[in-house]
């Protein structure tokens, strides 16, 4: 995979916002093994913009770490500043499965009732309803009645 390349404006957008973030990966003396690249990968996954931390004093090999993490793990290099390196990779969307099976759900509402003389307040009552109820125009709640087919009507519908 090859790394992701930004335009100077994006890269100074994803820089701003790498700013206040901690680093979640530390590369420490054994350099980038398999585990670490697996762990960034899983934090770019997780993230998206990432801060490593590499405990090394050579720039040579924090700066070949930062092109080969982004060219194994197809990510954009953002940053390499002191022993920090900034990692960027989209977000993949993330699939909502919706169930064929869903009911409605509960839901509030309010039930005013006016006083029989003009003088006082109306009252508001605030009742959850459930997917199986409904209100009258009295202000009653009950429970939905399926509606019975007549033997014509059943026929038609099939």
């Amino acid at each position: 995979m090859t790394a992701i390349q930004l335009s100077p404006a994006q890269r100074k957008e994803h820089r701003a916002q790498a700013h206040h973030l901690d680093p979640v990966v530390m590369i420490g003396n054994d350099g980038l093994t398999p585990a670490v690249t697996k762990e960034v990968d899983a934090a770019l996954g997780a993230h998206g913009l990432v801060k490593v931390r590499v405990f090394s004093d050579d720039r040579a090999a924090r700066e070949s770490m930062l092109g080969t993490l982004a060219d194994a793990l197809g990510a954009a290099p953002v940053q390499h500043i002191g022993k920090l390196l900034v990692l960027w990779r989209p977000l993949p969307p993330k699939a909502k499965a919706e169930r064929e099976d869903r009911q409605p759900g509960p839901r509030m509402v309010k039930i005013v009732s006016f006083s029989k003389s003009g003088n006082h307040r109306a009252t508001v009552k605030k009742v959850k309803v459930f997917g199986n109820e409904r209100v009258t125009t009295g202000g009653q709640i009950k429970r939905v009645k399926r509606r019975l087919l007549s033997v014509k009507k059943k026929a038609q519908a099939q």
